[in-house]
């Protein structure tokens, strides 16, 4: 008997998720660990949960995940992207409503790096006249 399963990979800051859908009845295991173990804070599980939300799938699908790089936020993030990106192998039906949330873009927004001759990205050592 073949398990049947949607991979999918999301991406956020520097943290990458792989996702796995699987048949089920909502669990949500990211790292090994329940996912209410993981997120801390009510807004990052909401976060990472939205695409199944949006698509009424809570309820259909067990929800395995393997996320590193960067912090929490940036992680709940990417498992939201891989998950919306699973949802539309599972059925392109979903695509339309989960890229009108936003859920299928890749927020390409990362850390500007730090120039030379320079206190920060953008901060200039401070100027003195006298």
């Amino acid at each position: 008997m073949e398990i049947v399963q949607y991979t999918a990979t999301g991406r956020r800051k520097t943290s990458t998720a792989r996702v796995y859908l699987r048949p089920g009845n909502g669990q949500v295991v990211i790292n090994r660990r329940p996912f209410e173990q993981y997120f801390h804070t009510d807004a990052l599980r909401r976060t990472a949960r939205e695409p199944l939300a949006l698509t009424e799938m809570v309820e259909k699908f067990d929800v395995l995940v393997n996320v590193a790089g960067g912090g929490e936020v940036g992680q709940a993030g990417a498992v939201r992207h891989g998950i919306a990106r699973a949802l539309v192998q599972f059925d392109a039906a979903l695509r339309p409503k989960l890229k009108d949330a936003g859920f299928l873009t890749r927020d390409s927004r990362v850390k500007e790096r730090k120039k030379y001759g320079q206190k920060g990205a953008r901060a200039r050592f401070q100027y003195s006249k006298r």
